[in-house]
């Protein structure tokens, strides 16, 4: 301390944000010692359920005989959509999606019936027992045949700027084509889990693995036809959800208090993962119909798109997935006269839901790919393609949408990968490998990334939160968020540690409960720090306040003077280690707890026209990567990625370039080796780790290099900070362009390649054959 009495570390100097914390519960995850929903001690007399699964895509149920099943061992109950007590439904949006199948299944995998049995095993053989006839119906299975048939889950939507007929009438170059990017499973480590237990009074506690416990407090009491103060909801961690237990969670949560209702017992229902898999929604795959007018030198002058999602068979999030989808197709580049078209293509397939980016990179990926397209028809780099279409800071910064750009600084992120990454160099050395190496080809490929940081309906922005001081001056932590690996509880910590001057080991952080902060948004959307961080802080800065007020009175001077510095609190001249002046506090009747809340400002969008400012702010990212591929057997590798993201001034480094490393090879899987196929039946035969690749070690590269840049946020987010949970997801985009960089170095850059996503083996070939033919048409 110095002479005036002021602390020697000043709280600009001390911090407990900013620090690359170990994730909180890290110990308990490497000890095998941290609770998932499937580890919490069973009550006595606990049930078991299992789902009793659709064989047909589209059908009418003409009976169904359960008798094999009722005359199994162990068997307590079958519940068909006749037993639920409220309302069949649990889709998050529109009415359409019921929690068990009432007469009509739309897919194969959807559930009909729920059968109860004293254990998980003896459900689950029990429930392939029961003998179903159908009629079957016309089933519609891609998003291209959902488009022929004007099928649709919801009302086309439309976004447009300028003239663009009139733009490409003055566009001396066009370039026309089609795109098909395909769906991804969530492949979340814990599957899909409820346990619903009956409490007195018509009360139901749903022990749930999801991102969005206020959703499945209201589905459960609508099921159970009850009040949401009837139910409550609790999640500690999800083994991942990725967004795939935003919304479907919903299923598990009902079908589980349903049977728990009628029985009066306590109910699991754990899914197979096969049967999580067959039922639960992926990302949506997306076909696309696009046209681009641009000059000689590659700015683009006019675009025209038209994108068609595979649904499934109910709408869920498939309209926010299309809207951002419509939002991110600019992606970093200026678009001054546009036609954007999105419409959800009703299938008889799994109805299809959020996950990681939830539809901004469907949206962004079809941009690049165009522009990837005019460089080579152009014969020109395309990196260089990209830097001239960019988004500048004076007269091209307006989005399609009507939202400027104010915060842009792509220019310069790209800029410095471009000479960190040694981009120009390896460009001409790959060129000259390239040249002398007739069967192995390499590919280099720089993308950048602009993710808008908000929910799409406006009402959604906003969080709550609980913070309690006790007496012995240590701090617990509830709020509205929930953990799924990603750290958003170590950061709420660091955020709370940090505004009560005290070190990070004071602060603990409780269970994610309804009962606790009410009406919270689902942990989504990448908002999860950034609105549970603001409504944490206003809490514990509300504490704070009355504490130095306290301080004041107790020791004098200023309110405004008082320092809560490294455990201890500074105030005129005396200094009082925090447990102290909580203790005398609590005695002198000061309240030691409080709410927060925060909604974020400045955020308007008009469905109908398309037009707002949806976005609270921009997040940046850049990344390279390089790649070789086999001509003769189509398979490839990964040599080298660097990326480099904007995460604002981050609040954990450590869990943020974390972040951006998982997002890029999960982001990868997407594009590369996650193929989801149905056969013709309409039977998803991709449904298990033994027929779906999703990318290990192995595909990993050996030169990974990921650094975060440096940038403070323009907005007034939690400390300056940027979300990092789905933009770096884009990133991967890069290795997606340099395997179709690769393909057309055999034909010497002349020949664009029809490269599909996922660029698996058999899609790789099926590019090279068509350049090699093209190049024996043009020498013929």
């Amino acid at each position: 301390m110095n002479d005036a009495g002021s602390p020697a570390l000043t709280k600009a100097e001390w911090k407990q944000v900013g620090l690359g914390k170990a994730h909180e519960s890290a110990r308990l995850h490497v000890l095998g010692q941290a609770d998932y929903t499937d580890d919490i001690a069973e009550v006595r007399g606990t049930l078991h359920a299992a789902l009793g699964l659709s064989g047909k895509a589209h059908a009418r149920i003409l009976d169904i005989d359960f008798t094999d099943v009722l005359a199994s061992r162990g068997v307590r109950a079958v519940l068909t959509a006749k037993d639920i007590p409220g309302t069949n439904d649990c889709g998050p949006i529109i009415h359409d999606d019921p929690i068990l199948a009432d007469g009509l299944v739309q897919y194969i995998g959807q559930p009909i019936f729920v059968v109860v049995a004293d254990s998980h095993d003896l459900a689950r053989r029990a429930a392939k027992k029961a003998k179903v006839s159908y009629e079957e119906l016309p089933a519609i299975l891609t998003p291209q045949a959902a488009r022929a048939a004007g099928s649709y889950v919801l009302p086309p939507m439309r976004l447009t700027r300028g003239d663009a007929e009139t733009a490409f009438e003055r566009a001396p170059l066009r370039v026309k084509g089609e795109l098909y990017v395909g769906g991804q499973e969530q492949f979340y480590l814990e599957g899909q889990i409820s346990y619903a237990i009956p409490q007195e009074n018509d009360g139901m506690l749903v022990l749930c693995s999801t991102q969005h416990p206020s959703e499945m407090q209201h589905v459960v009491a609508h099921a159970l036809g009850l009040h949401s103060h009837n139910v409550v909801v609790e999640c500690r961690r999800m083994g991942g959800g990725f967004g795939g237990k935003e919304s479907q969670s919903a299923l598990w949560a009902a079908a589980a208090s349903i049977a728990a209702k009628r029985l009066g017992r306590a109910v699991k229902l754990r899914a197979d993962r096969d049967d999580d898999m067959m039922v639960t929604g992926k990302r949506h795959c997306f076909h696309y119909l696009y046209e681009v007018g641009y000059d000689d030198a590659g700015r683009i002058l006019a675009a025209k798109v038209d994108m068609v999602s595979r649904a499934g068979y109910s709408a869920d999030l498939s309209g926010p997935v299309a809207t951002r989808a419509i939002c991110h197709f600019d992606n970093t580049y200026y678009l001054s006269d546009c036609d954007i078209r999105a419409v959800a293509g009703k299938t008889n397939t799994q109805s299809n839901t959020a996950f990681r980016g939830f539809g901004g990179p469907q949206g962004a990926i079809a941009i690049e790919y165009i522009i990837d397209e005019i460089a080579r028809n152009l014969g020109k780099d395309a990196l260089d393609i990209r830097k001239l279409n960019f988004y500048d800071k004076i007269d091209r910064n307006v989005t399609p949408y009507g939202q400027p750009v104010v915060d842009n600084v792509i220019h310069e992120l790209v800029g410095e990968l471009e000479q960190t990454s040694e981009y120009r160099a390896r460009r001409q050395a790959i060129q000259a490998y390239n040249a002398t190496s007739p069967v192995l080809k390499k590919g280099l490929a720089l993308t950048p990334v602009k993710f808008g940081i908000a929910f799409n309906v406006t009402h959604l922005n906003q969080a709550g939160a609980l913070v309690h001081v006790y007496v012995d001056g240590s701090i617990l932590v509830n709020h509205g968020g929930t953990e799924m690996g990603q750290g958003v509880n170590t950061k709420v910590m660091q955020v709370v540690a940090h505004e009560l001057g005290v070190d990070l080991t004071r602060v603990r952080i409780a269970a994610t409960n309804t009962s606790k902060v009410a009406n919270t948004s689902a942990t989504a959307a990448s908002t999860g720090a950034d609105l549970n961080g603001k409504a944490a802080q206003d809490a514990a800065r509300q504490i704070r306040d009355r504490l130095a007020a306290f301080a004041a009175k107790q020791y004098g001077g200023a309110v405004e003077d008082v320092r809560f510095v490294a455990d201890t609190v500074f105030a005129n001249g005396h200094e009082v280690p925090f447990g102290e002046l909580v203790a005398k506090a609590y005695l002198s009747r000061v309240q030691l707890w409080s709410d927060g809340f925060y909604a974020t400002p400045n955020l308007h969008w008009d469905p109908k026209t398309m037009t707002g400012n949806p976005f609270f702010y921009f997040a940046y990212g850049a990344a390279v990567a390089e790649v070789v591929i086999d001509t003769l057997t189509g398979e490839w590798k990964l040599l080298r990625a660097d990326a480099l993201y904007d995460a604002g001034n981050s609040l954990n480094p450590a869990i943020d370039i974390g972040q951006v490393e998982g997002a890029f090879i999960q982001g990868m899987g997407w594009l590369t080796t996650e193929e989801l196929w149905w056969n013709a039946q309409g039977k998803l035969m991709t449904h298990a780790p033994s027929t779906y690749k999703i990318p290990g070690v192995s595909d990993c590269p050996d030169a990974f290099t990921v650094k975060l840049f440096n940038n403070r946020n323009v907005a007034d987010s939690i400390h300056r900070s940027k979300a990092v949970g789905e933009p770096p997801l884009l990133l991967p985009f890069s290795v997606f362009l340099a395997l179709r960089d690769a393909i057309s170095a055999v034909g010497d850059h002349k020949v664009n390649p029809p490269l599909r996503a996922p660029a698996t083996s058999e899609a790789i070939l099926d590019a090279v054959s068509f350049v090699e033919q093209a190049v024996r048409e043009k020498a013929a």
